[in-house]
């Protein structure tokens, strides 16, 4: 099977769920990446040059509408590269997509991830998503409050899959060691994410753990805010931002820390997340997450059970959540192998590709 995966993005380091549906799906991969131009990674069959020359030629003398030669590419790699089926990413690309797509009369399913099922201004267009599930075979959704919220838009409840992300296997290996009074955070510097308020609650926790550390690593629009904040309170000793970090650096991280934080919110254009991969990853460790009661989140995390949980905005509880891990090791302890134990039997990876594959395939046998 040829398939062909759409993304906005080329690789960006926090996508790394599209990473894994380049490298694990059964098929060929056909990797198109960006907006205007959408760009064909790699090297595949290409169109001979004097049939490239002669569309250019057309293109011009015949004053073709901008954008007409690259569509003509696109629509010719397709049939070049007998594609059978298209896996496209983010609601919104799809949308974008969605005339070529249907003129190329590829079968497509559309895989949403969180920003794309939430934010107001794309929710309140009319209409905006009506074509796109009309014509797509199958939507992808990873959580259940995802999926309530794209039945409400008037997606098809029959075309609807619920298929939440699953951690790479490598994270199971980690052998965490609960010994020291360390937090970790990995992720975007974005308003969903609200770092600002895991800083405000650490800082409530140094009051009875000053030698206490909170990690946050990653980059966005909101890490020089964090950093100021960092500096105004005097806390540089106890929080450290070391930037983008590399999957090895994370699992280091996470076997050396106490649990895992993430204190999610929904931003005030609506956007929200689907269900964090580091949430999973964090479990697949075997250490608690200290989180809130956020989109796809309790769908992975059970309160007192595989973490803790608090409301959105509540700085309070959550500080209180990090204290009474650090309080009781043993706590920490048990509820990490009991998130690693729920992980593997509902979230990996493998059962994530898998769905996805039969996904495609049936899609791809409809069309033919």
């Amino acid at each position: 099977m040829n398939i062909a995966i759409f993304s906005p993005n080329r690789n960006p380091y926090s996508e790394t769920f599209i990473q894994a549906h380049k490298n694990c799906l059964q098929g060929k991969i056909f990797y198109y990446y960006g907006r205007n131009p959408i760009t064909l990674e790699g090297k595949y069959n290409r169109e001979p040059r004097y049939k490239t020359f002669f569309l250019r030629l057309k293109t011009k003398i015949g004053r073709k509408p901008s954008g007409y030669f690259e569509r003509q590419m696109l629509l010719r790699d397709f049939k070049l590269n007998k594609i059978d089926v298209a896996l496209v990413e983010y609601g919104t690309h799809a949308h974008t997509l969605l005339s070529i797509l249907k003129e190329a009369d590829i079968p497509f399913v559309v895989h949403f991830h969180g920003y794309d099922a939430s934010e107001f201004d794309v929710l309140e267009k009319a209409n905006y998503y009506k074509n796109v599930f009309s014509n797509a075979s199958k939507i992808i959704s990873v959580s259940k409050k995802m999926s309530e919220m794209l039945l409400n838009i008037d997606c098809p409840k029959e075309k609807l899959i619920y298929n939440v992300y699953g951690p790479r296997p490598e994270f199971f290996e980690i052998k965490p060691q609960f010994e020291n009074q360390q937090f970790i955070s990995v992720g975007r510097f974005t308003n969903k994410k609200a770092p600002y308020y895991s800083i405000l609650s650490f800082k409530k926790v140094l009051k009875y753990y000053p030698g206490a550390k909170l990690i946050m690593a990653g980059d966005g629009e909101l890490l020089n805010t964090c950093k100021n904040l960092v500096k105004v309170f005097g806390l540089e000793d106890n929080i450290h931002f070391p930037g983008i970090i590399t999957a090895e650096e994370f699992k280091q991280y996470l076997q050396s820390s106490r649990a895992y934080v993430q204190h999610s919110i929904t931003a005030d254009n609506g956007d929200m997340e689907g269900t964090p991969l580091a949430i999973l990853e964090a479990s697949a460790a075997g250490i608690p997450v200290i989180s809130t009661y956020h989109a796809g989140i309790p769908d992975v995390i059970l309160h007192e059970i595989t973490g803790l949980l608090c409301n959105e905005h509540d700085v309070d509880a959550m500080a209180k959540n990090m204290i009474r891990l650090l309080d009781d090791e043993k706590l920490a302890i048990e509820m990490g192998k009991m998130g690693k134990k729920r992980v593997i039997e509902n979230f990996s990876l493998e059962r994530h590709i898998t769905l996805l594959d039969k996904v495609l395939n049936e899609c791809s046998l409809n069309k033919n």
